[in-house]
């Protein structure tokens, strides 16, 4: 799944996302699982249009963007592959490393 925001900034996301209306640790969180193998993108429609609030990449290589619709999304480590990555602007990157932890360059 890739995300495509303003100022020419994208994420990449490999492996399973979970989305959830306000935090995981919410007692009404409801958590959806989308995982890339599956192809289920139709949750992820509710992203459309809506404004990254917080976003926040863990040294453990976890990520969680918060949105303006009160949606989470939740990438944890794989221990395979890069579960996610970002290219913005002046070509500074983050990437989850396989195993987790993160990676920051240009």
């Amino acid at each position: 799944m890739t995300l495509l925001l303003d100022g020419d900034v994208q994420v990449n996301i490999e492996c399973t996302v979970t989305l959830t209306s306000g935090p995981l640790s919410a007692p009404n969180a409801e958590p959806v699982q989308l995982a890339p193998e599956r192809q289920e993108v139709a949750p992820a429609l509710a992203l459309f249009g809506a404004t990254i609030v917080s976003s926040v990449a863990f040294k453990s290589g976890a990520l969680r963007l918060v949105f303006d619709t009160g949606t989470h999304l939740n990438v944890k480590p794989d221990s395979q592959f890069e579960a996610w990555s970002t290219c913005g602007p002046d070509d500074l990157r983050f990437a989850c490393l396989p195993g987790g932890g993160l990676s920051i360059f240009r």
